[in-house]
């Protein structure tokens, strides 16, 4: 009973999304694990990820053994979600689908300085007699996740947009009504010198 108060963290008491594969399943030639969030794990990793909704989120693992307790994860998550347009501010629909590889190693010998390496695989420490696979894939979709999302099609003009307008207009009653495509850029350029010549 102590043990299992004792292996409670203070950081994260219930992680989102957790499968925890115990190490003595892995043997020498390593296995194939796939995992799958519940919708109500998807909730939660919405909310944890502050994005408005993740839909769908698989893993595929294969997990290697090494050495000294030292674990090789190659997986390819495939994750359908909604972000929110950092242009528009419109809510759209994206599909993730990304393969990336890990190292496990035992917390105790684990470095930060082998970890910062940037030409080695990224390595993670664990703790105790199992590997969260959950918990690795929430983290690599949070890395999957684009920082500014962007709504196919938004492009940044589309911001611009709402500033210029009314000097578009300006320069399309200076223009004689007709509209033109540059007036706009004529209009942010030149304003002083074309009333001059008026």
């Amino acid at each position: 009973m102590s043990d299992s108060q004792g292996t409670s963290h203070s950081h994260s008491p219930q992680p989102e999304f957790s499968r925890r594969l115990l190490l003595n399943r892995i043997g020498h030639d390593g296995l194939t694990e796939t995992i799958k969030a519940s919708d109500a794990e998807c909730r939660a990793l919405a909310k944890r990820l502050e994005i408005p909704t993740v839909h769908a989120l698989t893993c595929r693992f294969n997990v290697i053994s090494e050495p000294s307790d030292h674990f090789v994860l190659e997986g390819v998550l495939t994750a359908h979600v909604a972000l929110e347009c950092v242009i528009t501010g419109e809510v759209f629909e994206d599909a993730l689908n990304e393969s990336f590889a890990v190292r496990l190693v035992p917390s105790r010998r684990f470095s930060e300085e082998t970890a910062s390496d940037l030409e080695a695989i990224d390595e993670i420490p664990y703790e105790g007699n199992a590997l969260d696979l959950g918990e690795i894939a929430a983290e690599q979709l949070a890395l999957m996740l684009p920082a500014y999302p962007r709504k196919p099609g938004a492009a940044l003009e589309n911001a611009v947009d709402e500033a210029p307008r009314e000097t578009a207009e300006e320069a399309e009653d200076e223009a004689g009504g007709r509209p033109n495509p540059f007036g706009a850029l004529a209009g942010l350029s030149l304003p002083k010198k074309k009333t001059d010549l008026s």
